[in-house]
C-alpha cells in the first residue's frame, strides 16, 4: 500500500465493481467478509479526500444476458438484472455507512422509496461534499452492460480515471485461470484491446473511453491495497489509454 504521508495522484475516479466479485468463495449473492473489506479500503480513500463514483454490476444475483439466451425476453431479462444491481448498491451503502462514509446510491431506473433518480448534476455535487456516490441500474437501458454504464458515468461526472475491478491482476494475452504462460500486459492503447479481443469490457464501453480520452486500469479487486496504490500513483495491473 502506499506510503504514510504522500498525496493521492488522482482527486476524482470512477470504480467499476463487478456483481461476481461480492460473492467471495461463494456460488451466489454477497459475501459481508468481502463487501466489508471493500468497504473499508473505499472508505480510506474518502477519507483523504478522493470523490469516488461507483459502478455496479448484477452478476452474483441475477445476469440478464444469461436468462435471455436461454429463451427470457431480453428487454425483461435486462430489466431483472438492473435491478439487481440496485440490491448490491445498497449493500455496498450500508457497509460503507457502517465504516462512516457518507453514501448515495442513484439509480438509473425510478425507485424513490429506495435511492435517489439518477441526476448528472446532482451526482457531481454529491462527490464535491465527500459522498461516495453508488451508480445503480446501469443506464437504465436494455442491451447495455454495467461496463457500458461505467464508461457513460465516468465521462459524465469528469473522473481522472477509470478503475476496472477484476479477478485476475490485469489484462492477459489469455486467460491466466486455464494458461500458466498467459503474459501479462502493462499497459496497451484502446485500439490494441478493440483488434486484439481482449476481455477488458465490452467494445461499447471501451470505445467510448477512446472516444473521450478517459484512462482505464484493469486491476485485481481481491488485492487489499491495490485500490490505494492506483490512487497514489503506484502501476497496479494494466493501463489502457
Amino acid at each position: 500500500m502506499s506510503e504514510t504521508g504522500s498525496q493521492p495522484v488522482f482527486k476524482r475516479i470512477l470504480l467499476k465493481l463487478s456483481g461476481e466479485a461480492l460473492m467471495g468463495n461463494a456460488e451466489y449473492g454477497i459475501e459481508p467478509e468481502v463487501i466489508t473489506r471493500f468497504a473499508k479500503e473505499i472508505s480510506a480513500l474518502n477519507k483523504q479526500g478522493v470523490e469516488l463514483g461507483i459502478v455496479i454490476g448484477g452478476g452474483n444475483i441475477f445476469r440478464g444476458a444469461g436468462l435471455a439466451g436461454k429463451g427470457m425476453d431480453r428487454v425483461s431479462a435486462d430489466h431483472m438484472g438492473m435491478l439487481a444491481t440496485v440490491m448490491n448498491a445498497l449493500a455496498l451503502q450500508d457497509a460503507l455507512e457502517r465504516n462512516g462514509t457518507f453514501c448515495r446510491v442513484m439509480s438509473a431506473i425510478r425507485i424513490h422509496e429506495v435511492c435517489e433518480d439518477y441526476l448528472r448534476r446532482r451526482a457531481i455535487r454529491h462527490l464535491e461534499k465527500g459522498r461516495v456516490v453508488i451508480f445503480a441500474a446501469g443506464t437504465g437501458n436494455p442491451f447495455f452492460t454495467t461496463d457500458s454504464a461505467a464508461s457513460l458515468r465516468a465521462v459524465e461526472i469528469g473522473a481522472e480515471l477509470m478503475l476496472k475491478a477484476t479477478q485476475v491482476d490485469g489484462v492477459y494475452d489469455d486467460d491466466p485461470r486455464k494458461n500458466p504462460n498467459a503474459v501479462r500486459y502493462e499497459s496497451l492503447s484502446y485500439d490494441e484491446v478493440i483488434n486484439n479481443r481482449l476481455a477488458v469490457m465490452d467494445t461499447t464501453a471501451v470505445v467510448m473511453c477512446q472516444e473521450q480520452k478517459m484512462p482505464l486500469r484493469v486491476f485485481d479487486v481481491h488485492q487489499y491495497g491495490n485500490l490505494t496504490d492506483i490512487v497514489y500513483g503506484k502501476n497496479v495491473g494494466t493501463l489502457v489509454k
